[in-house]
């Protein structure tokens, strides 16, 4: 049984969409909304709207998903984002992409959602990264698909973590690894944080000071066997706190580190890198966590891939992927 995203568990989470000096109507109208007094925000957004201004309709369209200031209706809401995105306005391209899909228009949602990802969209990398794991409407690309996961997860979207956790569990090692490289790609395209949160030491958010909707919350249960997929259930998750090294402590006699454990098969990736001064900050970031472990730089071509090990068994090198994301058993 393929990941499945359930309705409820997709949120068109946006900022409303901020006008012009030239447009005061709409502004004025984001004043209202921020001030509560949402129906006189619908009323000043309509006209604007009705005469063709893309803003004002997407604002619309966050009005009657939230059922703020006009009864909810997700078929005027799909209207007024389609009217918006027909005129090139990303959160009305985005928005749109992801009603479709909501209502499991797939096929029409999918034009939609490739725009709203080459931009870096988070949520539109949750979805679209789901439906190339399932073959949904789309042919399957576990690399793609394991890709656009990590950058969900980067940018902290609500159980992108767990999606990403399930899809472990089923993607090859050596896909998952093209999955990483492919990931820092589009970090570098995106020009977004350094992935994921934990590991760069950059789990801060800029917040807005409009509106926002809650981010979709799509999760995935623990698989009863590892062959099957299982179907993935709402849960929120908790975008993970940065990784902070302990201040040194002066002593007269350093205390000794635990010394390397000698035997194991068994290591665990942490990452892939062009440069591999990357991958030894990394190791500088995240060595208090794999404590007795020692890091290994492996070339692999223009890669340096960063393992940390060795571990005794499989069960002992997943039970150490459990602190950080991405990581990836390997060995045996």
């Amino acid at each position: 049984m393929p990941l499945r995203i359930s309705p409820r568990a997709i949120g068109l989470a946006a900022v409303l969409a901020m006008a012009g000096p030239a447009l005061a109507d709409v502004k004025k109208g984001i004043d209202l909304w921020n001030g509560g007094e949402y129906r006189k925000a619908v009323d000043e957004w309509r006209p604007a709207a009705t005469a063709g201004d893309p803003q004002a309709q997407f604002n619309l369209g966050q009005a009657y998903k939230l059922g703020r200031g006009v009864p909810v209706d997700m078929a005027m809401a799909e209207s007024w984002y389609r009217k918006a995105a027909l005129q090139g306005l990303p959160q009305g391209e985005a928005n749109y992409g992801l009603a479709l899909f909501d209502r499991g228009a797939r096929l029409e949602a999918l034009p939609w959602l490739e725009k709203a990802v080459a931009r870096g969209e988070p949520r539109a990398q949750l979805v679209l990264g789901t439906m190339l794991f399932n073959g949904d409407s789309v042919a399957k690309d576990w690399r793609r698909a394991y890709a656009l996961m990590l950058r969900a997860q980067a940018a902290s979207v609500p159980s992108a973590a767990k999606v990403l956790a399930q899809m472990d569990q089923y993607i090859p090692e050596a896909t998952r690894q093209q999955g990483m490289v492919l990931a820092r790609e589009y970090e570098a395209q995106y020009r977004k944080p350094e992935l994921p949160p934990e590991l760069s030491g950059s789990g801060e958010s800029v917040a807005s000071t409009a509106p926002t909707i809650p981010a979709p919350v799509i999760t995935a249960a623990p698989p009863p066997r590892p062959r099957t997929p299982v179907a993935a259930t709402p849960a929120p998750a908790s975008a993970p706190a940065p990784v902070r090294t302990p201040s040194p402590v002066a002593t007269r006699t350093p205390t000794p580190r635990p010394a390397p454990v000698a035997t194991g098969k068994w290591r665990v990736q942490l990452g892939a890198f062009g440069d591999p001064a990357n991958a030894r900050k990394l190791w500088g970031q995240v060595a208090a966590k794999f404590p007795g472990r020692q890091p290994f730089y492996v070339k692999s071509g223009a890669i340096t891939r960063l393992l940390v090990g060795p571990y005794g068994s499989s069960a002992e090198a997943n039970r150490a992927c459990a602190v950080v994301k991405p990581c990836v058993p390997s060995g045996g």
